[in-house]
Order: C-alpha cells, then sequence, then structure tokens
C-alpha cells in the first residue's frame, strides 16, 4: 500500500487471517476498485450525503450548474494530466460476492482478490464520457492534488476470474455513466 487508505485495508487482511486462525472460519477479501453504477433497471442508485464518488458527482455537478465539479489535480503522470482509475459496476460487484460465498461454502482456503475491469479511465476521460451520455456540460474547477491520490490505479482481477470464475458484464464506462443518470432522472 503506497497510503493510509491502503495500509488500513491490509491491517484488516490480516486481522481476518488472525481471526480465521483463531476461530477456523474461511474468508474472502473482496478489494473493490472503484464501485460506480446504479442497477440497470433504475430501481435502485447512490444517494448519500457527503458525496465523495466522482461519477456521482460529475452528475451531480451536470444537474446542478451552480455547484461545479472539484477536479484535484491535473498534473499527473498520465496521458491528460487527470487521475486514473478503474470503475467497476455495482452488478458486477454483487455477483463477485455470490461466486466468493459459493467458493467458501465449498471449503475452499480463505482469499484475496481484486474487483476491477482491468483498465482505467482518467477524470477527463469521465467528464467527457458523461457529457457524452447526458447532452450536458460538465462545470468543473481544478483544483490542487489530493496528498496520497496516486497518477493511475488499475486492478488486476485474474484471480477472481481464474478461482471465481468471475467476469464483469458491465465493463464499459458509457454504461458505468449511464445506469446511475437514467436512475437520477428517474428520481426527478
Amino acid at each position: 500500500p503506497i497510503n493510509p487508505y491502503g495500509r488500513t485495508k491490509l491491517i484488516m487482511e490480516w486481522m481476518l487471517g488472525d481471526f480465521a486462525t483463531a476461530y477456523d472460519l474461511p474468508w474472502a477479501a473482496l478489494r473493490y476498485f472503484n464501485a460506480a453504477g446504479a442497477d440497470p433497471d433504475g430501481e435502485t442508485g447512490e444517494l448519500h450525503d457527503p458525496e465523495t464518488h466522482l461519477i456521482p458527482n460529475v452528475l451531480k455537478a451536470i444537474r446542478d450548474p451552480k455547484m461545479p465539479l472539484n477536479l484535484f489535480g491535473n498534473d499527473y503522470d498520465t496521458p491528460d494530466g487527470t487521475c486514473i482509475r478503474d470503475y467497476i459496476h455495482v452488478v458486477d460487484l454483487a455477483a463477485a460476492h455470490v461466486l466468493a460465498l459459493k467458493y467458501l461454502l465449498g471449503s475452499n482456503p480463505s482469499i484475496s482478490i481484486n474487483l476491477g475491469t482491468g483498465h482505467g479511465a482518467s477524470v477527463l476521460e469521465i467528464i467527457k464520457t458523461a457529457e457524452d451520455v447526458t447532452g450536458k456540460k460538465v462545470p468543473y474547477k481544478i483544483q490542487q492534488r489530493r496528498a496520497g491520490d496516486p497518477s493511475k490505479l488499475v486492478a488486476d482481477s485474474n484471480r477472481a476470474r481464474k478461482i471465481l470464475g468471475w467476469d464483469p458484464k458491465f465493463d464499459n464506462i458509457r454504461t458505468i455513466i449511464e445506469t446511475p443518470w437514467n436512475w437520477m432522472e428517474k428520481q426527478k
């Protein structure tokens, strides 16, 4: 781990290992990358305050241009200068949970696995895709980088694919943005 957030996740996995040793209880640590999206049928979506996730904040900025998106850093070592992240749809995360439970019920050993698509999108690519999906501009203000933010975080989900047979179905960034936009529009 390169920052305190990542270290706390690793510490939790160590604690799970200790608990398993003490109580003989297998576990699965599902390492989400950037959970995003909404129910494709528009029944549920993400709504909380404060909102910290990029995609909902991009969509909120579209709906309320008086509240522009804060874009943290445009000087990263990436093609467009903004952070690159791996966005994974919530439906694919739910499927991984079911597969992990079946895996554990099969008396298999404890596991830690990454859950992501294996490809990333930059903040500016998210903004551009959201503009294409909605037909509206995303108002944003460039701010200084946040401490500890790496330039690029993309999952290697090969263990999840191999061990669980997991295969993300919603790995297109356009779909990952369309589903919450459709849910938000339905909430009007």
